[in-house]
């Protein structure tokens, strides 16, 4: 199994390959510091998985996109400090498989790299737990559709959320909005497709996570 590290942290960096040093069946055979040199090892190497800190300096979640983009086969493994449920559902949106944090012990980063590499997804204790008390359901989250394009919202988009999370029928929300039920339904099918949701709790939850309603204003219209 073949892996490269990406971090511009070079404690990070020995700290991560001593701990897989004694693995015989992981071979790391790159380090890059930032994007372009991630993307340029990645055309010189056959690499199954990469580990990345997308959120160290040199690296974003967009290098995910560019990465899964142009090699659709590699794995993704992230490894960043701590992150908002938020985050970490963006994260898997983006193409990341597994998820673990930097503060892991070393079995766990150890299972995390070869669990990854067999296509299983994988995550530390730390992250679901932050999953869990966030409530959000991975079940719930339609990664079939994900793309590796960033979440865009339009304006329109956006009220309809606020709406639908405030609890407004279809049809409140077309008549506050001057708009049909058709073309309401319309956005909630694209909304929900953006989002890799499957009904409105999900949009709810998107809505509350992204502070586009407050937690105690919004309310579950039951429709999905």
């Amino acid at each position: 199994m073949r892996l490269i590290l990406a971090d511009n942290n070079d404690i990070v960096l020995v700290g991560i390959r001593n701990i897989l040093l004694a693995e015989k069946e992981i071979e790391i055979v790159g380090e890059a510091r930032n994007k372009s040199q991630l993307l340029e090892m990645l055309g010189g190497f056959d690499a199954d998985v990469v580990m990345i800190d997308y959120t160290a300096e040199g690296f974003d979640i967009d290098t995910i996109a560019a990465v899964r983009q142009k090699f659709p086969e590699l794995k993704v493994l992230a490894i960043t400090p701590e992150q908002s449920a938020t985050t970490l559902v963006h994260a898997l949106k983006a193409g990341v498989m597994s998820y673990i944090k930097k503060d892991c012990d070393t079995y766990e980063i150890i299972s995390a790299v070869k669990d990854t590499s067999k296509g299983t997804q994988f995550f530390c204790g730390k992250i679901l737990d932050t999953i869990r008390q966030s409530e959000i359901d991975l079940t719930d989250q339609d990664f079939s559709n994900f793309t590796c394009e960033p979440v865009t919202l339009s304006d329109r988009e956006s009220e309809v959320i606020v709406l639908i999370a405030e609890g407004y029928t279809n049809a409140q929300v077309a008549e506050k909005l001057f708009i049909s039920n058709h073309t309401v339904n319309t956005h909630r099918k694209n909304i929900m497709s953006k989002l890799g949701v499957k009904n409105t709790a999900g949009i709810v939850m998107y809505a509350v996570k992204t502070d586009l309603v407050k937690p105690n204003k919004f309310l579950f219209s039951g429709e999905n």
